[in-house]
Order: C-alpha cells, then structure tokens, then sequence
C-alpha cells in the first residue's frame, strides 16, 4: 500500500511540474509578443497579495514591495499610471521648500481650486506630448506645468515684453533654438515647436548654472545675466547664493514659489485643488504633409471641422502653410478613429486582393499589422474573409499632387521632388529592444530613430521608455500577378529566342 502511495505521488508530483513547466512556456511567449502600430501602454502592473486567510500573520514578517526585476542590468520603468496628472504628480522631484513666499502662492492656487481643471482643457491635446520629450530627455517632471505657470496654457498670449506662446518666448531665443517664424506662421504659438526650443533652452540653462534647477528657472523668466548678476553680488558680500537668498525682480522672486506651490499642492490633492483626470495616451497625432498646404484641403480630406484644425494649429497664421515650411499639422485622431478616417484610408491605406489559403493573421503578419487593427480598418466583426475579397491595409499610397486650392497654386509653388508624409506614433519599448531592433521592425532608418528621440544610434533602451516614431509613407504596392502568368510570360521569352 505505501509503495501503490508512494507510485502515486511520485506520478502527481511529475505532473504538477509538467503543468508549471507549460505555463511558464506560455507566459514567456506572451512577454515576447510585440505592439503593434499605433498601441500606447500596456496594462499598470499591480502588486497582487494573497487573501489574509492564506497569510500566517504571527510567522511572516512584512516584506516592502520588490523593486521591478532588471533585465539586461536595464532597470525597468515604473509601472505608468493610467491618468496623465498621476503619472505627472507621480514623478515631481524638486523638493518643495515652505516659505513666506511658498506659502502666499499655495493659499493663491486653493482660492481658486478648479484652476487645473479649466486650464486643462487647453492643455488636454498637447500635455502627454510635452511629458513624454520631457522624459525623453530625462528632465524634471516639473517642466510640465511651466506652461500653466508662464501663461495659464494660452497659446496666442503676448506679454508686455513680447513674450509669445505658452512658454512665453521672446523672438531672439525662440530664433536661437530653432523656432520658424514669416508671415504664414510663427512657431512661438505652435505648442510642440515652443516646447522643443523651451526644454533645449532650460536644458542650456542648467548646464550654465552648474546643475541648478531653480537658478536656471530664475535664468529662463528673467534672463541669464540678471540671475549671474545677483549670484555675484551676493558671493562679493559673503552671502549665501542660492535661489531664495538672491535679490531679484518681484516677478522672478514669485515665480518659482507658483511653479512649487501648484508640484506641491497637485502631490497633495487632499489640500484642495482639484486634480483633473485626463487619459495617459496621445490624444493627437502629429501629421507632417510633407508639402504646402491648404487648412480647407486638409479639413476636406480628414473630416475635420476647419476652425478645430487651427484651433489645434496656432502658430499657422493664414489659411496656407509656408512655401519654407513647417508643413507639420496636429490632428485630433485617436487609434480606432485614425483607421476609420477619410485621410488615413484615402492616403495611407493600400489595398490587398485576398488569395486562397489566406487568414486574417497570416495577411497581418505579412504586411506587419496587427488583427485587430486590420479588421478596424476594413469595419470587420467576424474574422472570416473571401478569396477576391479586397482588404485595407495600412501600406501607404502617394498624396495628393498638390494640397493647395487651385487658385492658390502659383509656378514656383509646384512640387517637382517626391512628397513623403509621415505620421507620429508612440512605441513602449520592451525587454530585449534596441534601436536597430525597433527600425527593423518599421522599417525606418535607426538614425533617425535615434535624432527623433534625442538619443545617440548606440544608445541602451530602458523598457517600459515611450518612443515617437514617424512613419513614412511608403510607396504603392505592385500589383499582384498570379504565378500562372509569370510562368506563362517566361514560356513565351524563352519561345522567341533563336
């Protein structure tokens, strides 16, 4: 009896760990699948504990929660939270000092508790693409919210200085990082333009003031010599030389303790002021159309209302773009939407015939789609398909030869070099990942992966980093000819030679 007992847990044991062994091969060939175009986050992880009837409470101790696992020596990112304020008041980093100063602008703020909350809707198209350079180039969350700060997220303000945009940049500044201003546009009111010179701005700034942050925030409102003036008065009269010890502007010494003050109050909800609850995702695209362009044209082509399209696009001051450009356009499209669209099918979907032996998954694999997006973009519920059957895909065709209306369209406006349009997505890069890894995957150089996201083409990946990639268009499919043909055609070659 005991050997029968001892046969039979031998036999259970051997299955029990033949069963763990099939799972732990499932889930890792989970982890390895990849996101497919125009996927964001993957789910928040969260730590799961067992039900306090399967805890001994008196024999274990409480453990901290572990750290995410490394792989490659890479730490993992934290886990995102699925709200874009969270995430922001998540990651706020510069300690809050409490001062007379600090004090008197956080009692401002929770006067007017809903401040956040109408501001945001200003701010609600553009803010996760401001988080994520601000990210990318490993910068304090806190630059997030100067914009609220600088002009309470007020794309077309103008300060008695001639500060312009949200970030409120003067012309000799935005001129130096690379802002584009004529008579068509000015980039100080375009809100991604303003952000990119901003953050290089800022980013000049602590480089010059030795790692300071809040001397290079004092630097950016009130300019770098004023700030370097008052560092050595104080250093001449054997005085402490950090922020709050210097004698500047009334302006300048009120605004580091607001952008403190509205960190500290948005860490703190409990203090009162509202937090606003906003998706973490890109809630616009951006659309570079490669050429001059009309806003009736583009309105006309993606079913967007012409007033929300410059609405989106402040910096674009008439109804054309610049011959010089920029020709880049935000456009209020999310994922599902995106497919469904007029310029998306119109122009950045080819076509495909449906063969026999065909499916869904291996037409997808072919051509790098996922499932779900290729039933999107052809309205499927089913996944049953017929041979004949023409089928969307998301393979590029050319654009328009000319996006201008026509009596608009002079001789030296024409086009006489190939057009290419892109579109913006974002990629969570995975364990494993490189930038080679990545370009080969959607088949754009790794050079310019590498230039989008200001990092070197040799640079290590942290998983869980949100990539943009722009996503060109690529040139029409050939059309399909059957094997029948093809074999018919070389009979026929190889019949009228000699």
């Amino acid at each position: 009896m005991a050997q029968v007992s001892l046969k039979y847990l031998l036999l259970l044991s051997l299955f029990i760990g033949l069963q763990g062994c099939q799972l732990t091969q499932q889930e890792t060939e989970q982890q390895r699948a990849r996101p497919e175009i125009f996927s964001h986050y993957e789910p928040d992880l969260t730590t799961q504990q067992a039900p306090s009837e399967f805890v001994d409470s008196t024999a274990v101790e409480p453990r901290p929660i572990a750290a995410p696992i490394a792989v490659n020596n890479i730490p993992l990112a934290k886990p995102r939270a699925k709200d874009l304020w969270q995430h922001i008041a998540n990651n706020l980093t510069l300690v809050f000092q409490t001062n007379k100063h600090t004090s008197a602008r956080v009692k401002w703020y929770l006067k007017q508790p809903n401040y956040l909350i109408k501001v945001n809707k200003r701010a609600a198209p553009y803010l996760y693409h401001i988080v994520t350079r601000i990210e990318q180039q490993k910068l304090p969350m806190e630059l997030a919210l100067l914009p609220f700060v600088e002009s309470d997220f007020r794309p077309t303000i103008r300060s008695s200085e001639q500060a312009v945009g949200v970030w409120q940049l003067v012309g000799a500044t935005a001129y130096h990082f690379g802002v584009q201003s004529d008579q068509w546009y000015d980039g100080r009111q375009d809100i991604l333009a303003s952000t990119d010179a901003a953050l290089a701005y800022l980013s000049y700034l602590h480089k010059r003031f030795d790692g300071d942050w809040l001397h290079a925030l004092a630097a950016y409102n009130s300019g770098e010599g004023r700030v370097k003036k008052a560092i050595e008065k104080n250093k001449k009269l054997g005085k402490k030389t950090d922020y709050w010890s210097l004698s500047l502007p009334k302006e300048t010494a009120e605004y580091i303790p607001k952008l403190l003050a509205l960190s500290y109050l948005l860490k703190h909800p409990e203090k009162g002021l509202k937090r606003p609850k906003l998706a973490n995702k890109a809630l616009t695209t951006e659309f570079d159309v490669g050429q001059q362009f009309d806003f009736s044209v583009i309105a006309n082509l993606s079913g967007i209302g012409h007033n929300q399209l410059h609405k989106l696009n402040p910096g674009y001051l008439k109804n054309q773009s610049s011959p010089n450009g920029p020709h880049t356009l935000l456009l209020p499209i999310e994922r599902r939407t995106l497919l469904q669209s007029k310029l998306f099918r119109n122009n950045f979907a080819g076509e495909y015939t449906v063969q026999k032996d065909d499916t869904l998954y291996s037409i997808s694999r072919r051509f790098k789609m996922s499932v779900k997006d290729l039933k999107t973009l052809n309205d499927k519920t089913t996944n049953l398909i017929k041979v004949g059957e023409q089928l969307r895909l998301s393979q590029p065709q050319t654009m328009p030869e000319s996006l201008l209306v026509d009596y608009n369209i002079s001789p030296y406006l024409e086009q006489h070099e190939e057009v290419i349009s892109t579109i913006a997505i974002d990629y969570q890069v995975k364990p494993g990942d490189s930038i080679w890894s990545i370009s080969q995957l959607y088949d754009v150089p790794h050079k310019d992966i590498a230039t989008w996201n200001k990092l070197s083409a040799t640079s290590i990946l942290k998983p869980g980093t949100i990539l943009t990639l722009h996503l060109p268009q690529a040139k029409p499919t050939e059309p399909q000819v059957p094997a029948s043909e093809t074999m018919l055609s070389g009979i026929e070659s190889s019949l009228k030679k000699p």
